[in-house]
């Protein structure tokens, strides 16, 4: 985590800087600009790579930067008068000397256009990048943006090689803190899922090539990249790949996918499906995933739960922490969603179900509230979930996990679909459900998050549920226990699913001395060693109080 670098931290901060002294106070706008300039930066680095690596592989790979660039307004223009740009020159090695005003023109007229042009006219990215503009009014900020990435770039290389962590995930970590400063927890509840969450998510479900993986309100792309991640390191193992160390919160990553064909590349690349509300996320989001190299991802501007999402039982794997504590207009909700709830963490839920086919996964979390809530919409969701599904997880997580953007309560809940929404259940899905109580995560619960010794409970939630069985965990005074559907399901448990209903807790007998023996000490606190005939003189204060009540408790 970033806040494990100072330096790297304090870099940004100063990127922050610029820009608010620059004139672009809004932190969204400011974040947007951020990331184009850093999107710049990493497809030249990532072109050079691949280039050097092609070269040494003797493999055949076309530079993003070879030939010349037309701008579209220009092409239909007769061919005399169209005006091709070297593409070299729009490299970030080779406008980054460049003086201050022809950068910013350089940059504003002809790199920018080309990055939104990227994948061709047809293609996702280019078409939720049409409106995107770049704003950024002073050359002498753009000279300074370019310079403190430079900078950020060179910490991040050197972090890298010291301490073992993939350069991608540093750089993860430098966008989550970025996003981070956008107003912490947006007004619907978003707000960002740490790193180390999403791959004990990734670890549980594990997810493999070929299946469809989704997120439906999925924000910068946190989830799908935490999928792609796991798929390309459970690729690399079986290919052998010999120097794959476990990172500082025990995971075992890379994003290395050279070891992937070029059929298994556009598989995985095809099989990773987003959605979000806001267009600025959609942006920031295809951006994320192309810098991770997943050249053209498929995130989409939409609200999954109004009436325009059609898509159902599509699904292999849905991995979502979808926004808590926002209502949605009554009338635009999905007619297929049949709670009858504004709430959308209720209807989120339900639409996951919704989108998974059978026998697919959902790993989600949910605010706590979610588990025992007693309206009648909480409970029809538990009971979906229970008699529909095959509720395999309950696992509360401290509520620090989020901070410092909240400090709310959650859970993750990981469930199998078994039974459609419009099937007779024949028989209840679920026979018993693990549950799992997170006390730490390997950083500390407080606003810093600052990395404690150890990995928490991560790796051990990991292990014990690949390895839960309702025979043997049947102790409830330990973190972890099953509970049968039965007792989830009788009159006095009715569908609750919070943890605290089922555990039992220890009570410790404690001895405690006797009054007048506390009183004798506290005396003699007062005034030492002195005998009673000594003390029946005291007249006043503290210890004459003290004796008379040693006096009436005897």
């Amino acid at each position: 985590m970033l806040q494990n670098s100072p330096e790297l931290k304090s870099k940004i901060d100063q990127l922050w800087n610029k820009f608010w002294s620059g004139g672009i106070s809004n932190p969204l706008t400011a974040i947007e600009q951020i990331t184009y300039l850093l999107f710049m930066k990493r497809l030249d680095e990532l072109d050079q790579k691949r280039q050097a690596d092609a070269e040494w592989t003797g493999e055949k790979y076309t530079s993003k930067f070879t030939g010349t660039w037309i701008p579209p307004e220009e092409r239909n223009w007769p061919a005399a008068e169209q005006r091709p740009i070297e593409k070299r020159s729009l490299r970030w090695s080779e406008f980054k000397r460049m003086q201050a005003e022809e950068m910013l023109q350089h940059v504003q007229g002809k790199v920018f256009p080309f990055l939104k042009d990227l994948n061709g006219a047809e293609s996702n990215f280019t078409h939720h990048m049409k409106n995107a503009v770049f704003i950024i009014p002073k050359p002498a900020l753009l000279v300074e943006a370019v310079k403190t990435i430079d900078d950020i770039f060179e910490v991040m290389e050197k972090d890298s090689k010291e301490k073992g962590q993939a350069f991608q995930d540093i750089q993860g970590d430098v966008y989550e803190f970025l996003l981070s400063e956008i107003a912490t927890a947006g007004k619907n509840g978003q707000f960002r899922t740490p790193r180390h969450i999403i791959k004990l998510m990734a670890d549980l479900v594990q997810p493999q090539l070929g299946h469809r993986i989704a997120d439906p309100a999925c924000g910068s792309g946190g989830f799908l990249l935490g999928a792609y991640q796991y798929i390309v390191t459970e690729l690399a193992k079986k290919a052998g790949a010999q120097d794959l160390k476990p990172d500082e919160d025990g995971f075992i990553r890379t994003s290395v996918a050279a070891a992937l064909t070029e059929k298994a590349q556009a598989i995985l690349a095809s099989s990773l499906c987003g959605y979000d509300i806001d267009a600025t996320m959609v942006r920031l989001g295809l951006m994320n995933l192309m810098m991770h190299g997943i050249d053209e991802p498929h995130i989409d501007y939409k609200d999954t739960l109004s009436k325009s999402y059609t898509e159902e039982a599509e699904y292999d794997i849905v991995m979502a922490n979808p926004p808590f504590t926002g209502s949605i207009d009554k009338g635009d909700i999905n007619e297929h969603l049949q709670l009858a709830t504004t709430k959308t963490e209720l209807l989120f839920v339900e639409n996951i179900y919704r989108l998974l086919k059978k026998g697919a996964t959902a790993c989600v979390i949910v605010p706590q509230g979610v588990l025992f809530g007693s309206g009648g919409a909480f409970k029809a969701l538990r009971q979906m979930l229970v008699e529909r599904c095959e509720l395999k997880a309950v696992i509360t997580l401290p509520s620090g996990v989020f901070r410092p953007y909240a400090g709310v309560s959650t859970a993750i809940l990981l469930f199998t679909k078994v039974w459609g929404p419009k099937d007779k259940v024949a028989k209840p899905a679920t026979e018993d459900v693990w549950f799992y109580e997170m006390a730490a995560d390997g950083y500390s619960l407080d606003d810093k998050r600052s990395k404690q010794e150890g990995f928490g409970d991560l790796q051990d939630i990991i292990v014990r549920y690949h390895a839960r069985n309702a025979s043997s965990d049947t102790n409830r005074t330990s973190k972890c226990f099953m509970v049968s559907r039965t007792e989830i399901a009788d009159e006095k448990n009715n569908f609750d699913l919070s943890l605290s209903r089922y555990k039992q807790d220890v009570f410790e007998e404690v001895h405690y001395d006797a009054p007048g023996v506390i009183l004798d000490r506290l005396i003699q606190a007062e005034v030492g060693d002195v005998d009673e005939a000594e003390l029946t003189k005291v007249q006043g204060g503290i210890v004459r109080q003290l004796l008379e009540l040693k006096g009436m408790v005897g």
